[in-house]
This record gives structure tokens, sequence and C-alpha cells, in this order.
């Protein structure tokens, strides 16, 4: 129940904020032009309590009335705002001054436009803030990718792919980090690919079949960097505090071989019993440790808590909001190329998440703390900014945005009774995707995903 609950709020948290952005977006921009706004709502569903003309009221809104009903509604999971005029496209019909079809193309261009790019807005803020305050990221993604660990039985075992070997292209796209090798990867499950790869000076091509692992279907190799092993925490009494391990130190090698994240677990685990040299690096001095694992169960442990070393990022003000814009254009870019991937078939369905998987994500983040949340809304907030812009469905503001581009360019209006079909087909195909994203999101809790519900 506690679950349910924290991922209940932390859902509403994320989606009321970006939505109320996006929302705020359409009003400051209506309002600008002298729009009416009929509606801004915080919720959906039956209206609770407002107010509307200074007056505050329960239940209904005072139908007619002139002013904006600033309305708390029954379901707090989303804001919008409904606009004076909004969806009327009758020939002939007269309009107020105030009303939005009154408008010029250019001015109702602006006001549909502003609430994703308020999103935007938000999402660029956030992570500068973020790079502001600092944030820890592990070392070696921002690292050239020269494989460290190959694991055993992996695809990258059988690809024939080795420890040094550094990777240049995936499927043809240049890789500079490990970064851009998780999200190459990750978007091609179950497929075969080509990597190129530079070993002992010379350039080859290899051709590796990635495996699907995850829910999500991600796409898995088995090759992994060179990361390396920090101490987070020393149990009392243990081998690693006889030893005089402490919290911090940074693990370079064992019997003066240099180890890495996997190969040191592997070592330990198997040396039960045995002597080992740990070389360390401590606050910038090198230490060599005397351990002996000791067995528990069936395998060697020292007694240490281990992660892979992290780094603090962290920026002055005004780098900080540089590296964001940076950081958030290669998001968008991500974003599009993953977005485009659904229609091309590069990208499995598995890995688009709907409301229940950004709920799921939503908590996670919320147990992670302020600063991993206030990451999470950033992107989701860039994610439906972008989405509103490039969605190809008629309700969407980028959507309305071409209409009114290629109205200016025609210089004439569409049909009322086109742009009436093209609202119905466009709410049609949201239900449609709404309907599909929702039953996603349950199917890939089932063992087998959507194949769980073959009956053979």
């Amino acid at each position: 129940m506690i679950h349910f609950l924290g991922t209940l709020l932390a859902f509403f948290i994320v989606f009321f904020v970006v939505t109320f952005v996006h929302e705020f977006g359409h009003f400051f921009m209506a309002r600008l032009f002298g729009v009416r706004v009929e509606v801004f709502s915080f919720g959906i569903g039956l209206r609770l309590f407002g107010v509307q003309n200074g007056k505050f009221t329960f239940g209904k809104a005072t139908e007619g009335a002139p002013g904006t009903d600033y309305r708390a509604s029954l379901v707090p999971i989303i804001c919008y705002v409904k606009l004076f005029g909004e969806g009327m496209f009758e020939k002939g019909r007269p309009s107020a001054p105030d009303d939005l079809m009154a408008k010029t193309r250019g001015q109702r261009f602006l006001i549909m436009g502003m609430g994703p790019i308020m999103n935007i807005v938000l999402a660029v803020i956030l992570v500068a803030v973020m790079n502001v305050v600092g944030t820890s990221a592990p070392e070696y993604l921002d690292q050239p990718p020269v494989i460290g660990y190959i694991e055993p039985g992996s695809p990258a075992e059988k690809a024939d792919l080795r420890v040094d070997d550094e990777i240049l292209k995936i499927a043809d796209q240049k890789v500079r980090t490990w970064e851009d090798v998780g999200v190459a990867v990750g978007m091609r499950p179950d497929r075969l690919i080509e990597i190129e790869i530079r070993r002992d000076g010379d350039t080859r091509r290899v051709d590796l079949k990635t495996e699907a692992v995850t829910s999500y279907d991600m796409g898995y190799a088995g090759f992994q960097p060179k990361i390396t092993t920090q101490v987070q925490m020393v149990l009392p009494g243990s081998p690693a505090e006889k030893a005089g391990i402490q919290a911090g130190d940074v693990i370079l090698a064992i019997n003066g071989v240099r180890v890495y994240y996997y190969k040191f677990l592997g070592i330990i685990q198997k040396s039960a019993g045995q002597d080992l040299v740990l070389t360390v690096d401590r606050h910038g001095r090198t230490l060599d440790l005397n351990v002996t694992p000791r067995l528990e169960g069936t395998v060697g442990k020292i007694g240490i808590s281990q992660i892979q070393k992290s780094v603090e990022k962290r920026y002055p003000f005004f780098q900080a909001i540089g590296k964001s814009g940076q950081q958030n254009l290669g998001n968008v870019f991500l974003f599009v190329r993953i977005f485009r991937g659904f229609f091309t078939g590069e990208t499995p369905t598995s890995q688009l998440g709907g409301p229940v998987a950004i709920a799921d994500m939503s908590y996670a983040f919320f147990r992670m703390g302020l600063g991993a949340l206030i990451s999470w809304i950033g992107i989701l907030s860039l994610q439906l900014g972008v989405l509103n812009l490039i969605l190809p469905i008629p309700i969407a503001d980028g959507f309305q945005m071409g209409v009114l581009t290629l109205e200016a360019m025609f210089r004439r209006d569409i049909s009322p009774k086109i742009r009436m079909a093209l609202m119905s087909i466009g709410w049609a195909l949201m239900i449609v995707l709404m309907a599909f994203v929702i039953s996603n999101d349950f199917v890939k809790k089932l063992p087998h995903g959507w194949r769980s519900l073959l009956p053979f």
C-alpha cells in the first residue's frame, strides 16, 4: 500500500508540474494577445472549487461569467486551459475581439507554440539548477569507449571482442564516449550490428548479435568499460577493516595487476584464504594493503560495499546554463532518433513508456531524493515539449502550428469541415495511442511481454 501511494503521489507531482508549465505557456500568450481564457483548471474532472471574478465558489462555476475560472478539479493529475473560441471553425460565425479565432494566424501560432516552448525552457532551467548545485555521475560515462571487461558467454565474447579494444562506430554511428555506446546498443536489441574497433593500432569491423534484456527489451552486448572500483563502506571486524581499507579508497590493482570493477569482484570471490595485496588511491596517495578474503558461503569476501567510482559535476552559473542547453539539445536529438525508430522498426515498442511506466520511474526518482526528482521532471518536461511539436496527430500543438503555417503560405483558411474532421481524427488517434501505451505498460510486467498473451 505504501508503494502504491508513494507511486501515486510521485506521479501526481511530476505530471502536475510539467502540465502546469505547459498550460501556463498557452495561458500567458493568450492573455498577452487579449484572448479570453475561460478556464484554467488544476486537475481534470468535476470542479471542486475555484475563483472567478474574485468570487470563491464550490461546485459548478457560474455559466456565462466573463472572467477566467481558476478551478481545482477532482483528479489533480494534469492542468488544462480552455480558450474562448477554441475549436470553433464555423464560417461566418460572429467573433468577439477576445475570441481566439479573431486573432491573426501569427498570434494563434505563438499561442499554440508557447506551451511546448515553456516545457523546453523548464527543462533548461532545471538542468542548469542541478549543474550549479552539482550532480554525481559514474566516471566512465564521459571516457573514450575502451573495453575493460568482457562478460563470459556474452555477445561480445562470441564476436571475439577483447579487453583494450576501442569502439569507434556502432551501426555506422560514431561513438565518442561510453554514454554514446550505451544509447547505440540499448536501442538495438536482438539486432546484428556492425561494430568498428581499433585494436593494436589497426581498425577492423566485427559483427555482433545483441540480446534483449529487462522488460524494456534493452539491447545488450556484454562488454564493459574500464570502471574503477571505489569503497563505499567497510564492515566492522571484516578483513578489509583489519587491512586498513577505508571508505572512499579507490582500488587500483591486486597483486600489482590493474583491475577494474567486474574483474575485482571475480578475483575476490575466488581468493578465499589467499593473501592479496590491494593497491589503493587514498586522496592522491598510493597505498599497498594486505588483505585475506574470508570464505562466506561458497565465495570469498573482504567485507566492503563497493561502487563504481563517480565524479562530482558542478559548474559556475553562466557555464551551467550553457551546459544545460548543450545537454538538452543532445537529449532532443536522442529523443527524436528514438521516436523515429518506433516508426522505422529500429526501436522496439517495448521501450515505449506510458503513464504506468512514468509513474514507476517517478517513484524511483522520488525515493532517490529531491535532486533526482528535479532531474527527472526536467527530462519529462523536455520530452513533453518535443513530443507536442513533432507528434503527427492533429490535436498536437505542433500539428496545429503546421496547419497555421500552411494557411499563411497559401493565404487561405482550411475549410471548417476539414478542420473538424482533422480534430475528430486527432482525438481518435490519441485514444488509440493512449490505449496502446497503457496496455504496453501492463504487458511489460508479464513474464514474456506480448508473447505471454499468445495461446500457443
